[in-house]
């Protein structure tokens, strides 16, 4: 290593010093760490939306998979926001044969979400959230009906785990 190289490193760490000691000084903090050790406390604050009843496998799937991620599945004593969630769902036919037989389809899912404060019915929070999932057609209706149901389960979950996030990341923000 030569001396410029030695110099140009030494520049670099010092003048990177302020900007990492800000982040331990309140510039950064864990999204689901404890308040008491600089975290944001984001669980707890999960524990407390309600979220609607929402209408459809598809909805009940996705109502199911927050109220499991947020409160381990339990109503919240004193609910501070409610989620209420619209969905969409279609079908797209993407491989589409000579014959005009398609042969892969992509389900389609939209959820339009509102995040309402309890005390004062304020909206504070919305937005919309997409799940994709591809499926091939077979000539089994079965397996047809299999594989559908397949692609609306993964859309759900990754619906699901985005409105976590999102909501994750408002409630992190908030007092």
């Amino acid at each position: 290593m030569t001396r410029r190289s030695i110099l140009r490193a030494f520049v670099t760490t010092i003048a990177a010093g302020p900007a990492l000691a800000a982040c331990g000084a309140g510039g950064f903090r864990p999204l689901h760490g404890s308040a008491e050790f600089g975290g944001s406390a984001v669980d707890a604050k999960l524990a407390q939306l309600d979220i609607a009843p929402m209408p459809g496998r598809v909805g009940q799937r996705i109502r199911n998979e927050l109220l499991f991620q947020t409160n381990g599945g339990t109503a919240p004593a004193a609910p501070t926001h409610r989620l209420e969630v619209v969905l969409t769902e279609s079908v797209s036919a993407t491989l589409v044969q000579a014959t005009g037989d398609a042969t892969g389809s992509v389900y389609n899912l939209d959820a339009s979400f509102r995040l309402i404060r309890a005390s004062d019915k304020i909206v504070v929070l919305q937005g919309k959230s997409y799940g994709r999932a591809g499926f091939e057609r077979f000539r089994s209706i079965f397996a047809n009906v299999r594989a559908r149901e397949e692609a609306e389960n993964r859309a759900a979950s990754t619906v699901g785990q985005e409105l976590k996030s999102r909501l994750s990341a408002y409630l992190a923000t908030t007092a």
